[in-house]
This record gives structure tokens, C-alpha cells and sequence, in this order.
């Protein structure tokens, strides 16, 4: 900040947010379990959501509860919100309790609005991504929102406050965040292929994540 007085910039304020990168393998697998669905047409339409959902996408398929077990998910999920609770709160969770977890199909001009989830945790991550996301109508570097960015939302924008993270989709990559941090993701175009990203919401032990108690 100068050159004599001793000083930095702090600016850890709102709500946590943990990145973290899914294995290769579970990636792989909940990817050809999605084909899967996709080419039988009665599981497709038993596991079809996309009416539930907030935004207008293509689809949106709830994982099923054997899957999520067997597949390595729902264990990857509790071990990164385990440690990620308990290094903010110091302290050691002994609930995870999944509510549901999805995966979104979607294509060119499609969104989801800014929207929140229930429980106490949820988070977004990366599936399949086309290789032309980013692209602008107008050629504009300086734009930090991208077409099929995922922006997390807090607060309101004021002077030396900046309320919005935007991400940059890429495979693999995984958010977690509190159920109540706002985000939306953006529509992209010019391009065939699909984004599809997966999601979910869980719950804790009451007595931490209820900070009022």
C-alpha cells in the first residue's frame, strides 16, 4: 500500500466460499450415468425435473439415492463440506444429511435466473462444457461476466465493495456455499454443445449452522 507504514488490504468479509476439483473418476462416471438416462426414455422422464426448476433449461435429472452412494458422490460431498465447515467454525460436524442432488443439461440462449437453495449447504459444479463459452457479442476484454458464467451474488455493489463472483465454467471444478448466497447462471451462445453442471443441498447439525441458537 506505501512504502513506509506497514499495511495490507483485508476483505474477507460475506459469506464463505470453498473451490474444490471432483476427481476424474466420479466425473466420469456421473457423466455416463447421465448418458445413460438420455437414451432411456422411460428413466429420462421419471428422473426429468426441468419443470421444478427455476430457470428455463433443457433438463434437469435428479440423482437417484443408490447413485449418489455407489458412485463416490455422496461421499466426496460430506468429506469437502466436512472439513470446510469445521475450518470456519472450528467445529466437527457429526450431520450430513443430502437432500437431493441434480444435473443440469443446457444449450445456447438457455438460463437460470438468480435463485437460492434450501438447506443449510449447497453447491455447483462442472460437468461438460463447450469449448466457445465466453464469447461475446461484442468484443469487450474488460467484461468480467462471460456467456455460461455461474455469478454468486451477495450484498449490494458500493464503493470498495464489489458484490458478485463470477466463475468461468470448467470441467471439474466445484463451489460449495450457504444455501441463502444468491447466483444465477448466465445464457451463452453460437454453439451445439451442452454445459451441463450438477448441483446439491444438504443439511448439518442444527446447532452450527443455526449462529442464533
Amino acid at each position: 500500500m506505501t512504502d513506509k507504514i506497514d499495511s495490507r488490504v483485508i476483505k474477507n468479509f460475506g459469506p464463505s466460499v470453498l473451490k474444490v476439483t471432483i476427481p476424474q473418476n466420479i466425473v466420469d462416471t456421473i457423466n455416463q450415468y447421465i448418458d445413460g438416462i438420455i437414451l432411456d426414455r422411460k428413466k429420462s422422464q421419471t428422473l426429468d425435473a426441468g419443470n421444478n426448476l427455476v430457470g428455463d433449461v433443457s433438463q434437469e435429472f435428479n440423482l437417484e439415492t443408490d447413485f449418489i452412494k455407489k458412485s463416490g458422490w455422496g461421499v466426496f460431498l460430506a468429506s469437502c463440506a466436512n472439513k470446510w465447515i469445521e475450518f470456519e467454525t472450528r467445529k466437527k460436524v457429526k450431520k450430513f444429511e443430502i437432500i437431493n442432488s441434480w444435473v443440469v443439461r443446457q444449450f445456447a440462449n438457455e438460463y437460470n435466473p438468480t435463485h437460492w437453495h434450501s438447506g443449510h449447504i449447497s453447491g455447483a459444479g462442472f460437468l461438460k462444457v463447450p469449448s466457445s463459452l465466453g464469447k461475446h457479442t461484442q468484443n469487450k476484454k474488460d467484461i468480467d461476466y462471460k456467456g455460461g458464467n455461474l455469478q454468486l451474488i451477495h450484498g449490494a455493489q458500493m464503493f470498495l465493495c464489489r458484490s458478485t463472483l463470477n466463475i468461468l465454467p470448467k470441467v471439474g471444478d466445484f463451489y460449495f456455499f450457504p444455501n441463502y448466497l444468491m447466483h444465477t447462471v448466465f445464457p451463452f451462445k453460437d454453439s451445439d454443445e451442452e454445459r451441463r453442471s450438477i448441483s446439491f443441498n444438504a443439511n448439518i447439525d442444527e446447532e452450527i449452522y443455526n449462529v442464533y441458537r
